[in-house]
């Protein structure tokens, strides 16, 4: 269940990375609306990832959890920003998700 809830917490991770990219080019009250956003998943994830390492040892929940949300960022940038999408940038995407996925093989 606490596998569930950190991946969860790391989606969170990718929602407030959304919201920061909504708010760069916002002004006004739009401007404070994705900040309010960014704030609610910050807090959401940070919550999620401490009752996650209730049974997942921290040395393996951190990374995975930033790694979940590290491959989430880039994917927004590609996907919603219209960031580019080159060979090296997808090479060493997949070389985090392959290190992601290796920690959790290893952690239990």
């Amino acid at each position: 269940m606490n596998w569930i809830i950190l991946v969860i917490a790391g989606l969170c991770e990718t929602g407030f990375a959304f919201c920061l990219g909504k708010a760069k080019p916002a002004v006004g009250t739009e401007w404070w609306w994705w900040i309010a956003g960014f704030a609610f998943f910050y807090v959401l994830s940070a919550v999620l990832l401490a009752k996650a390492t209730q049974t997942i040892p921290i040395g393996i929940a951190y990374p995975v959890w930033t790694g979940i949300g590290a491959v989430g960022a880039v994917l927004l940038g590609i996907f919603v920003f219209h960031e580019p999408a080159t060979f090296w940038r997808l090479l060493f995407l997949s070389t985090l998700i392959l290190s992601i996925v290796g920690l959790k093989i290893v952690g239990e």
